[in-house]
């Protein structure tokens, strides 16, 4: 069982632009989706010369700007500069070991998220970073690397399901953010299975291996409620911000919707703490098993040794070289004591039995 893949980046200064990731030999794409309840326009392969970010701001569209690669800085620069956002926002979109967070910026709204996802045939998660830039009726979504976790929200708004294309953007975060959720969901489902396996070999398998296995399964799971924990913080002042009145960015009656994702926080916190004493109970059945399984075996020994401790009397006793020894002389002697030595094993093992010793 592999150890998750996400390592400690070294440590970078505030406001030094320096992308921590790995995912640096993929191409850094940009697509624009422009939508409202009628129309809808995708551009692909743009760059930042095509994009006229001003423009979009003050346009009654919804706008979509999603970026694919951040090891282009230059770009993330230049990105945030038009925005007219902090630096220190650019260099958080870089570094993506910093934990999950949301912060209030006048009229900009800056969501950084962890999304986490099993490897397909390994017991261990793949995390990506995406970040978010919300201002006026743009939003800006920032990705490691191309994934397919708003596949089914573009779908939504390209063939104008639901209620997407009738909202602001401030919605579209909100369906996005749902999005990243829901794979906590799948793996925390493909860890149930694990938990569920390594319950049944627990019972079964003696082998160290197994209490390896519930080791790692926990750190894992330790590592998920570390990721979760920001999170909920980060939902729960996103929800808070209702009655904020210099913040704009959000309607009031959309605030219900990141609640709910507020609410979802706290479920799959308790599902990783209910799953996690799942795996206590099978480190502390494992060791019960072997502990029971140790006494059946001093027990079995312990009784096998009473059985011959008379035996070896009786034995040390003729054997000493002494005249007088009875039926020393006689010729059933050795016959005679055998018989008494099996006399007493069997009037041991009806005692022991009578006792319910075994």
């Amino acid at each position: 069982m592999k150890r998750l893949k996400y390592k400690k980046g070294r440590k970078v200064q505030p406001n030094y632009f320096e992308y921590t990731g790995q995912h640096k030999d993929h191409p850094v794409e940009m697509q624009l989706f422009v939508y409202n309840s009628e129309s809808y326009t995708e551009t692909t392969d743009l760059n930042l010369d095509q994009v006229q970010i001003e423009e979009l701001l003050h346009s009654e569209d919804v706008k979509w700007l999603n970026i694919h690669g951040l090891h282009d800085i230059e770009l993330i620069k230049k990105i945030v500069d038009i925005l007219q956002i902090e630096n220190h926002i650019a260099a958080d979109i870089l570094n993506v070991t910093k934990r999950t967070r949301m912060e209030e910026l006048g009229e900009v709204l800056f969501f950084s998220i962890k999304s986490i996802l099993p490897e397909n045939n390994a017991p261990s998660v793949h995390v990506e970073q995406i970040s978010f830039i919300l201002k006026d009726n743009l939003l800006v979504s920032f990705q490691e690397k191309r994934g397919d976790f708003f596949t089914h929200i573009r779908e939504r708004i390209k063939t104008n399901s639901g209620i997407v294309c009738k909202k602001k953007n401030d919605f579209l975060l909100y369906l996005m953010l749902d999005a990243v959720m829901e794979n906590f969901y799948i793996t925390i489902e493909k860890y149930e299975e694990l938990i569920e396996q390594l319950q049944i070999e627990a019972k079964v398998n003696e082998s160290q291996d197994v209490l390896v296995r519930i080791e790692k399964c926990s750190e894992d799971l330790n590592f998920l409620k570390r990721a979760l924990v920001p999170l909920k913080d980060s939902l729960f002042n996103l929800k808070s911000i209702q009655d904020d009145d210099d913040f704009n960015g959000i309607e009031k009656s959309n605030f219900t919707f990141f609640a709910r994702l507020h609410q979802k926080s706290l479920e799959l916190l308790e599902q990783i703490d209910y799953d996690m004493n799942s795996l206590e109970s099978a480190s502390s059945f494992y060791f019960s098993a072997q502990s029971h399984r140790m006494n059946e075996i001093m027990k079995t020994l312990t009784i096998v040794s009473v059985v011959f401790i008379p035996l070896t009397f009786i034995v040390g006793v003729y054997g000493m070289n002494f005249e007088n020894i009875p039926e020393l002389k006689s010729p059933n002697g050795y016959f005679i004591t055998l018989g008494v030595m099996f006399l007493i094993v069997l009037a041991m093992i009806y005692y022991f039995r009578r006792k319910k010793w075994f």
